[in-house]
C-alpha cells in the first residue's frame, strides 16, 4: 500500500487528473443530474484519463524523497532571500489586519470587501500560504519557524479566506510528505490531522460566510439532503465547479469577457455573481479552472486548457531535477496546488499566479547574484572540529 502511494506522489498527473476525477464522482453523488448535464462530466473525466495515459508514457517523475531530504536550505543565499520575502508577506498581513476590519470578528460578510486600497494589500498578504513551507525549509530557530507557520494558518482564518487556508494546509502537508524518511511509513497521522482540521475549519468558515444552505435550490440527491451541514458544505464546494461547467456546456452559453478579465490585470471584474451567466443557483457561482475557456471558446478550448495546465505542471516538476532548488520547490508547490484545485475554481490562468512564478524566478536570480562567502579550512587541531572553526567560517554547502 505504501509503495503504491509513494508512486502516486511522484506521478505529476496525480495532482491534476485525480482531483478532476474525484470532483466528477462527487458531482454524480451530490446531484440528480439532468441527462444533458452528463456530457460535461464525461468531457472532464475523459480528458483527465487522457492526461494520466500521457503522463505514464512521458516518464517525468517528481524526485524521490531522498533528494528532498538531502537538501538543507537553511543558511544558504536562497533561504536568505526567501526569508526576506516571508518578512514582506508578514508585514502586509499585519497591515491588512491593522488598517481594515477583520471579517472573523467584525462582520463575516465583509470578507469580500476590498475598498480603500485593501485589494492591493491583499495581492501580497494572499501569499501567506508560502510561509509554512518557508518555515519548514529555511528556518533553524524554533520560535521563528512556529511563528511563520502560525501566521500562514491563522491569517486566512481571520480574513475568512478558505482558498488560502487550503493552500497553506496543502503546501505544508506536501512538504512533509516529500521530505519524509523513506525508511518509515508515510506520515498519515500528521497529514490526516491537517486534512481533518482544514476541512473542519473550511466548513465552519463556509457557514460564517454564506449562512445556511436551505435557500439553495439545486437538484440535490437524497444522499446530500441526508448529510450534516458541515458535510454538505464540502460536497457543495467539491461538486459545484463540475456542475456549473456541465450546465454551461448544456446551455451553450458563450461569454469571453470573464476570461479576458481573468488574464488581463485591471481589465474588469472576474466575479460571476450578479452577471448574466445563467447559473442554476446564482449564489453558487464557482467554476472549474477550465470554465472561463468553455465560456469563451467552447469545449475544445476547455480541453486544451487542461493539457496546457498539465504542461505547466510538468515544467515545474522538471525544474526540481536534479537538486531540488528552493525556488523551484516553491513554484512546484504553487503549480501542484492550482492543479489540485482546478475542478473547483480558476487560479492557474491568472496574472497573480503568473506573478508568483515570476517572483520566484526573480528571487532565484537575486540569490545567485549575492556574494558567496568562501569556505575556509578549519584551524587549530586540523581535525575539522566545528569548535575549531572561526565564527565567520561557513560550511562548504552553506551557499550551494
Amino acid at each position: 500500500m505504501n509503495s503504491h502511494m509513494k508512486g502516486l506522489l511522484c506521478l505529476p498527473s496525480t495532482y491534476l487528473a485525480l482531483p478532476i476525477l474525484l470532483a466528477c464522482g462527487l458531482t454524480l453523488l451530490t446531484y440528480d443530474l439532468p441527462a444533458d448535464y452528463i456530457e460535461g462530466l464525461l468531457l472532464l473525466a475523459v480528458t483527465a484519463l487522457a492526461v494520466v495515459l500521457l503522463d505514464v508514457h512521458a516518464r517525468v517523475r517528481i524526485p524521490e524523497a531522498a533528494r528532498f531530504r538531502a537538501r538543507h536550505y537553511a543558511g544558504t543565499r536562497d533561504s536568505f532571500v526567501a526569508l526576506g520575502f516571508a518578512g514582506l508577506i508578514v508585514l502586509f498581513c499585519v497591515i491588512d489586519l491593522t488598517f481594515f476590519p477583520i471579517p472573523l470578528f467584525d462582520k463575516p460578510s465583509a470578507y469580500a470587501s476590498m475598498e480603500g486600497g485593501r485589494e492591493h494589500i491583499r495581492h501580497i498578504s494572499d501569499i501567506c500560504w508560502v510561509l509554512p513551507p518557508i518555515a519548514l525549509l529555511c528556518v533553524r530557530s524554533r520560535w521563528l519557524r512556529n511563528m511563520l507557520i502560525a501566521i500562514g494558518f491563522l491569517f486566512p482564518v481571520l480574513v475568512i479566506d478558505r482558498n488560502r487556508l487550503f493552500a497553506s494546509v496543502f503546501s505544508f502537508a506536501l512538504v512533509i510528505l516529500l521530505r519524509r524518511d523513506e525508511t518509515r511509513p508515510l506520515p498519515w497521522k500528521s497529514v490526516g490531522f491537517l486534512a481533518l482540521a482544514g476541512t473542519s475549519i473550511f466548513s465552519i468558515l463556509g457557514i460564517l460566510r454564506s449562512g445556511p444552505l436551505d435557500q439553495i435550490t439545486l437538484p440535490f440527491s437524497a444522499m446530500y439532503r441526508a448529510s450534516p451541514v458541515g458535510i454538505k458544505w464540502l460536497l457543495l464546494y467539491g461538486s459545484a465547479g463540475p456542475y456549473n461547467f456541465s450546465a454551461m456546456l448544456a446551455k451553450h452559453y458563450s461569454n469571453a469577457s470573464f476570461l479576458i478579465n481573468q488574464v488581463i490585470p485591471m481589465s474588469g471584474s472576474v466575479a460571476t455573481a450578479g452577471t448574466d451567466i445563467p447559473l442554476d443557483a446564482p449564489t453558487i457561482n464557482v467554476g472549474t479552472e477550465f470554465f472561463p475557456f468553455l465560456l469563451a471558446w467552447g469545449p475544445v478550448a476547455a480541453v486544451a486548457a487542461v493539457f496546457v495546465l498539465y504542461g505547466l505542471l510538468r515544467w515545474s516538476v522538471r525544474r526540481l531535477c536534479p537538486t531540488v532548488p528552493l525556488f523551484s520547490f516553491l513554484i512546484f508547490l504553487r503549480v501542484s496546488y492550482v492543479c489540485v484545485m482546478s475542478p473547483f475554481a480558476p487560479q492557474a490562468f491568472t496574472w497573480t499566479n503568473v506573478g508568483f512564478i515570476g517572483l520566484c524566478l526573480l528571487m532565484q536570480v537575486l540569490a545567485a547574484w549575492l556574494p558567496n562567502r568562501k569556505w575556509r579550512k578549519p584551524i587549530g587541531n586540523g581535525r575539522g572540529d566545528a569548535s575549531a572553526m572561526p565564527l565567520q567560517t561557513m560550511s562548504p554547502h552553506s551557499f550551494q
